[in-house]
């Protein structure tokens, strides 16, 4: 009976095994073809580049990798600056053609450091894939009372503190930064916000670089309120204006009224970045643009920080969002904050620090642009200044404005080569109806009151010509020297008050001058002697040049250069025209 049973059970199995084997291949061994490729090993972190930015002085990274191969992987060797932290074999594979891992090393050290991953397959064909990334120190106050500095290398990280901002909506980093890094781009409803108790103080500095995106035409750029009901607290650093003109305004509340800064304008249109700088003290706030002091508010008393605990870059935020100061869709870069009120000195220290100036032209060994700083941008040394010279508003930025008794000395040491070009754009005073405008000669002791020693070095000045302004070059060889006078084509009328472009070569055989370009007097020259030239002067004649009343001259005068070799009118023309 038990057997009957069991013979009963073991029909129907059968009948579904054989019904399940219907229509159905048998499974076969597939040959899967020659291994034609080595290994293809992909490392998810750490990126290639990567730095780390902690305090501690050992801390951990984590290396995340995948291998594929297109038959079999072998082996697998994981290693950190040649010391191999764990291999693996075919028997750790769960899928024999495509691995992933993490490996966490905990013991990584400040400098540069190399991982290296090396894949084989069952054949013998090996891949290796290095991924070099560093730890780097802490950062340290790089200026005396700095409290806050974000450079936005790929993060938001603040690092004197090393906390990240807090980020409102989706700002992102742009390429292009101040020295080819990254830098902070804004976007529309987005923001950042830090807590701002390093510096709630009575008197602070804030600098940062911005490449302007006139769009939206107004926004704001940091500010730190209480409410969006009162100005009477914290600051706000803002934009207003059109796509050819973006006005940066200040203002500062003082607990019971507000202080209204309306600074000055910048052009979007150069694509430039420009430095925007403020102060504040007790009495007065200022804005500086690259450096130069545009306007100054009083203050009736100090800032009031009540209610006031975080800043916010790169909008009008919560508290000043009314009247469309609302997200900067601009680029920023290297924001600062300082708990003192910083000189304009220190201001175009950090300004020279972040953005060196590199020679623009092929000889350029001096260049001043006046931009509210009498400093030689090649070698950072500041002229002495020598009475009132001032700075005017010019086509681009700001001119030297010349004073009565006023003008710049400059030492000669590097200046004097035996080729030399001087060019740059002045609009011309014609009172006094004479003046010098760049001298580098010696002391003539014989005439210590009227001073006229033109055995060496040059002059070049202007005097009367009936009613216009007539251009002349004085060199000389160490023995005498030789005239360059020009006619009608060295003469100039200044009743119109048109910026006019300068320039004047001096070589082993000749000088030339040129005006606007052109050649207004050319002549042979035996070669310049240097002997007793240990100064220019930018803008008189004095204190070397003075028998003729060759003084101040009151004119403008904008983007002096100095050259190491006699420039031909062809580069004359090139630099003029740049600068149109």
């Amino acid at each position: 009976m038990k057997n009957i049973f069991n013979i009963l059970v073991l029909i129907p199995t059968l009948f579904f095994a054989v019904s399940c084997e219907q229509g159905i291949d048998p499974i076969t061994k597939v040959d899967p073809g020659p291994d034609g490729a080595a290994p293809v090993i992909i490392v998810k972190t750490p990126a290639q580049g990567y730095e780390i930015k902690v305090p501690e002085l050992v801390s951990p990274v984590n290396i995340s990798f995948e291998v594929t191969d297109d038959i079999e992987l072998g082996n697998i060797s994981v290693k950190f600056n040649g010391t191999e932290l764990k291999n693996y074999s075919p028997a750790d594979y769960k899928d024999y053609r495509r691995f992933l891992d993490q490996v966490t090393y905990d013991n990584v050290g400040f400098g540069n450091h190399t991982i290296t991953i090396t894949a084989s397959d069952l054949t013998g064909k090996t891949s290796t894939k290095n991924v070099a990334f560093s730890k780097v120190s802490p950062y340290s106050p790089k200026y005396n009372n700095e409290v806050f500095y974000m450079p936005f290398e790929g993060d938001f990280m603040e690092m004197i503190s090393f906390k990240d901002a807090a980020k409102v909506g989706n700002p992102t980093f742009a390429a292009d930064g101040l020295q080819n890094s990254k830098a902070y781009k804004g976007a529309t409803d987005s923001y950042l916000k830090f807590p701002i108790d390093a510096f709630k103080k009575n008197e602070f500095t804030i600098g940062l670089w911005v490449k302007v995106n006139a769009t939206p035409d107004r926004s704001g750029i940091l500010t730190v309120g209480a409410s969006a009901n009162s100005r009477n607290e914290g600051f706000r650093l803002f934009r207003e204006g059109s796509g050819t003109q973006q006005r940066i305004k200040l203002n500062v509340g003082m607990g019971t009224g507000e202080s209204w800064n309306d600074g000055d304008v910048v052009d979007p249109r150069t694509g430039e970045w420009v430095h925007i700088a403020f102060t504040v003290t007790a009495t007065e706030n200022t804005i500086y643009l690259n450096g130069a002091p545009v306007r100054t508010s009083t203050m009736s008393c100090p800032i009031s920080w009540a209610g006031c605990s975080e800043i916010v870059i790169g909008s009008g935020g919560p508290t000043f969002s009314y009247w469309d100061h609302k997200s900067d869709l601009s680029k920023y870069d290297e924001i600062r904050i300082f708990n003192k009120a910083l000189t304009v000195e220190e201001i175009q220290k950090i300004i020279s620090d972040d953005s060196p100036y590199l020679p623009k032209y092929s000889g350029e060994i001096f260049y001043m642009s006046f931009e509210g700083s009498y400093k030689d941008m090649v070698t950072n040394i500041v002229a002495n200044k020598i009475g009132t010279p001032d700075f005017a508003t010019c086509k681009k930025g700001k001119a030297y404005a010349g004073a009565a008794d006023s003008y710049l000395t400059f030492p000669a040491v590097r200046l004097k080569n035996n080729a030399f070009s001087a060019v740059f754009w002045t609009k011309i005073n014609a009172v006094p109806d004479r003046a010098g405008i760049l001298v580098m000669g010696p002391e003539d002791p014989a005439n210590p009151t009227a001073q006229n020693n033109r055995k060496s070095g040059f002059r070049f000045f202007r005097e009367n010509n009936g009613g216009k302004q007539i251009f002349k070059l004085n060199a000389g060889n160490g023995t005498a020297d030789t005239w360059f006078d020009g006619g009608a084509a060295a003469t100039v009328d200044p009743a119109p008050g048109n910026w006019v472009h300068m320039a004047f070569t001096i070589s082993a055989t000749e000088c030339v001058f040129y005006i606007n370009g052109e050649v207004a007097k050319q002549g042979s020259f035996g070669g310049i002697s240097w002997d007793g030239c240990d100064l220019l002067t930018i803008m008189s004649g004095a204190p070397r040049f003075t028998g003729w009343s060759h003084f101040s001259d009151l004119s403008l005068m904008d983007e002096l250069r100095i050259f190491n070799k006699a420039l031909t009118q062809a580069e004359v023309r090139i630099i003029m025209n740049n600068e149109k």
